[in-house]
Parts: structure tokens; sequence; C-alpha cells
């Protein structure tokens, strides 16, 4: 009998995200110059911060290339941003063994057929609610949140809830 979410999301040490249509709404604003720009929910990178800062591994496997997208997130604190692959399973390959990671403590966030690989390869295959309907039937959690809009946070926030680490988040930091 497959496993839900919940009883998966214990074991999770690592998360990974897409960035177009997860961590952005998916819509790019096209500038005269060329420049290509995205905007982000503070309330994801207030996740992300806070995952990475509890010791959870935190990695970004990215088609897109926008420098100010991998500024952003070096901001947050995470280190392994991989941009421009088009290839994501053989760099979820190369990531896991770097880090002597097991697939199964692995949650993926993707929105689009290019995540589809290596969704099926990862303990816990994760996406916004407006993603693709292939993504979604491969997911065992769906969020109730759009990309762009805090399926970053949502995800976070359930695993950390499961964990008992979300409370200890704030009390720490914040009071």
């Amino acid at each position: 009998m497959e496993k839900s979410y919940k009883e998966i999301m214990p074991n999770i040490t690592t998360f990974i995200f897409d960035v177009d249509g997860v961590l952005t709404d998916g819509t790019v604003t096209i500038f005269p110059n060329g420049e290509l720009i995205r905007k982000m929910h503070t309330k994801d990178g207030f996740a992300l911060k806070t995952a990475v800062d509890m010791g959870f591994n935190v990695c970004i496997i990215s088609g897109g290339t926008n420098k100010a997208v991998k500024s952003r997130l070096q901001g947050l604190g995470i280190t392994d941003i991989y941009l421009g692959i088009h290839n994501k399973t053989e760099q979820l390959d190369e990531y896991l063994d770097v880090y002597n990671i097991k697939p199964e403590n692995v949650l993926y966030m993707g929105d689009d057929i290019p995540d589809y690989p290596v969704m099926k390869l990862v303990g816990l295959a994760a996406c916004p609610k407006d993603a693709v309907p292939e993504i979604q039937n491969i997911s065992k959690y769906v969020s109730q949140k759009k990309g762009g809009q805090g399926c970053v946070r949502d995800v976070i926030e359930q695993v950390l809830k499961v964990q008992d680490k979300w409370q200890s988040t704030y009390d720490a930091k914040y009071f």
C-alpha cells in the first residue's frame, strides 16, 4: 500500500524546488532590453530561510537562468542553486550523491512536464494547485496555494509541523 504524504513528511530532510510556476506565478515580464522579470512571494522566502536555518537541505533545480533569481535565493541562504538545467534527473542524482541523500528523504515541488521525471524519483512529489494535470496526478501533496502565491511556504510549513519544528521556529526567533 502506498504511503500518504503525512506518513512521508516525518522523514523529509531535503527540499528541492523548481522556480517558474512554483516560486513564481509562472508569468514573465519582458522589458524592451530583453530582461525577464519575475516576482516571488515573501512568505515563500521566509519559509525557505527557516528551512535552511533549521538545517534542512534546500536546493533549486530550474531550467531558467535569471541572475536576479539566483541572487534572491542566495540571499535566503540557499547555496545549491542549479539554473539552466534541462536534465533535472541527472542534476538530482548528482546532488543526492554529493550530499549522500536518499531519494525517499526528498520533497520535490514542481509544476510542469519538465519536472515529471524527477518527481517520479523522490519520496514526496508536491505541486502548487495550478500545476498541470500530469503533475497533479503524480503528486502526493497538492498545495491549496498557487505557484508564486505561497505554495512553497505551505509545503515547508506542513513538513515542519509534522516534525514538530514549526512552533519552535518562531518561539526561538521572535519571542
